[in-house]
């Protein structure tokens, strides 16, 4: 291909931000003159993106909140989708937000554009049926994981493996002595991250479990970090009463690179924390309703990225009403008084580091500059 493309993209959320960045970074090694537009968030925004709304107005979770914010999110896809089919970009890639994307998607490609999703849904885990709205979306499914192009073939649906873009970005040594003086952290410190979540629903529900657990943990020589998206610090600082919890707005990476252990929720950034080498506990809490709804629909034991990807529980899981101080302070105990288990986890995280990690930028270009030219 000899010009850039013009690509639309859409990303929801801090995650999908920072996934969309990283592609993005890679894209332009390969087209310098590629322009996007759509919907993204800060990360994309440094890599030239253009953004028409912010990520910020994806960034919900569950039915509940789906419910309460659909009038809005169903104007902002109608208006996008004309917006994208005026334009005609070479390309539409959704990043994530299946739930927003699927249907902006079809109708993109119905319009005869060609649409790439960026992050297969983890139909493996929940909701296989998912799979028939993807057929109907996607020219062609970008996947992070090795086991899910055969998935997805099966069903008739292009796809490609190209590994994790935070593999390839996350050094496979991380600079623990360089975070911890950016962070004015003691060498001699057990630090303690604790990373909630970047949604308002996970602030309101799994803060004060993370919260509680480190009055618990706290001692001499302990220290916690909190690494907040800017704009939600206001809703945490009224719970930080009674332990010192050294607030960071964002710098998650510098948070995990410093830390002996984390205490963070289910989603990305469990499969950061494991590229970071850091034992963890993975925490989550919803809404009753949510919670209701999803129970029991799960394909598989685990919710942790790093245990699905391990097909076994590698680190301690406690979910919805499991997920309380108390056993949070006591898993935390547990790996950080066991040498031998923490040396067996960052082994087994060396091994996933290795697998997910396939020049992602590279894999992505050539599988999107095919689908162009096709």
């Amino acid at each position: 291909m000899q010009t850039a493309p013009r690509l639309g993209m859409v990303a929801g959320e801090a995650s999908g931000d920072l996934l969309a960045g990283l592609l993005l970074q890679g894209l332009r090694a390969r087209w310098p003159a590629l322009t996007a537009q759509g919907i993204g968030g800060p990360k994309m925004i440094a890599q030239g993106f253009e953004t028409w709304w912010p990520h910020s107005k994806l960034s919900i979770f569950g039915y509940v909140d789906a419910l309460l914010n659909i009038r809005e999110l169903l104007s902002i896809r109608k208006q996008l989708g004309i917006r994208l089919i005026s334009n005609r970009p070479d390309v539409f890639i959704g990043v994530d937000a299946p739930d927003f994307n699927f249907g902006l998607e079809t109708r993109l490609r119905e319009a005869g554009i060609k649409t790439v999703h960026f992050v297969c849904p983890s139909i493996w885990a929940w909701r296989p049926e998912r799979v028939v709205k993807i057929k109907a979306a996607a020219d062609h499914v970008l996947c992070l994981f090795p086991f899910e192009p055969e998935i997805l073939h099966k069903a008739g649906i292009g796809a490609t493996y190209v590994g994790h873009p935070l593999a390839d970005a996350i050094p496979m040594e991380p600079p623990r002595a360089a975070a911890r003086e950016a962070l004015d952290l003691a060498e001699a410190d057990t630090v303690i991250a604790l990373l909630p979540g970047s949604r308002k629903s996970e602030i309101n529900y799994i803060a004060p479990a993370l919260i509680g657990a480190a009055k618990l943990l706290a001692g001499p020589g302990r220290r916690f970090v909190m690494p907040v998206v800017p704009g939600l610090r206001g809703l945490i600082e009224p719970m930080l009463t009674g332990v010192d919890i050294q607030l960071i707005d964002g710098q998650s990476h510098t948070a995990l690179a410093a830390c002996d252990l984390t205490l963070l929720a289910s989603g990305t950034a469990t499969l950061e924390a494991a590229l970071f080498k850091r034992p963890m506990v993975i925490a989550y809490r919803m809404n009753a309703l949510n919670w209701w709804r999803m129970k029991g629909r799960g394909l598989q034991p685990w919710v942790g990225l790093p245990n699905i990807l391990a097909r076994e529980f590698l680190v301690p899981e406690l979910i919805q009403d499991a997920c309380t101080p108390d056993n949070l302070a006591r898993e935390a105990e547990g790996l950080l008084a066991d040498a031998a288990r923490r040396a067996a986890l960052h082994e087994r995280f060396v091994q996933l580091h290795e697998l997910l990690r396939q020049d992602t930028a590279q894999r992505a270009s050539d599988a999107i500059a095919t689908l162009i030219q096709a």
